[in-house]
């Protein structure tokens, strides 16, 4: 696993140790990153994204290679995302974690411009966080929503999200949604 763009490209990560983590395909981070450009611009610097479900960090810390200003991991174990945060030092300013089930978050404490979900697949998980970052305020409206799911899994969006498209990728299928509050 590894870095595939920007100004930490061939950054190896450190792969998780459990069967429990999946990471996004080289091939669908960089196809998700062009999506990311193309509806967002080439300047990155000024947006904030956070990961849900991290895993092991590698989409999240991908964004801050790419050149996002912020980024913010939340997952329930947040042991494999460490270690792969601890290869960023000099970005420490950048990278904030949260352990956290994203189906309970609390208020937060700032709005993001842009959302990465990938939750393990077929439990579930997906509308029930989406419903919690919508509730309780996580999000900029407006914001650009990157859900990954299983291919076959259906995943119905909650109201405050409008779906732009679907792409698949492998195994995967990605809903490209906004957020309209």
């Amino acid at each position: 696993m590894r870095i595939i763009g920007g100004k930490y490209r061939g950054k190896k990560l450190i792969s998780p140790d459990t069967s429990l983590v999946r990471p996004t395909s080289d091939r669908a981070r960089e196809a998700l990153f062009n999506i990311i450009r193309s509806r967002l611009g080439s300047d990155l610097s000024s947006l904030s994204l956070m990961d849900v479900f991290a895993g092991s960090g590698a989409f999240g810390l991908e964004a801050l290679s790419q050149g996002f200003g912020e980024i913010l991991l939340i997952d329930v174990d947040t042991r494999p995302l460490q270690k792969n945060v601890a290869l960023f030092p000099q970005e420490k300013d950048k990278i904030k974690v949260l352990t956290a089930d994203a189906r309970k978050l609390g208020n937060a404490p700032k709005q993001y411009d842009v959302l990465f979900m990938d939750a393990p697949y077929l439990k579930g998980l997906s509308e029930a966080a989406l419903l919690q970052l919508s509730g309780k305020r996580w999000l900029k409206a407006d914001a650009l929503c990157l859900i990954e799911v299983e291919k076959s899994e259906e995943c119905c969006l909650p109201e405050s999200f409008a779906l732009l498209e679907e792409r698949r990728y492998g195994l995967a299928k990605v809903l490209i949604a906004k957020f309209v509050a």
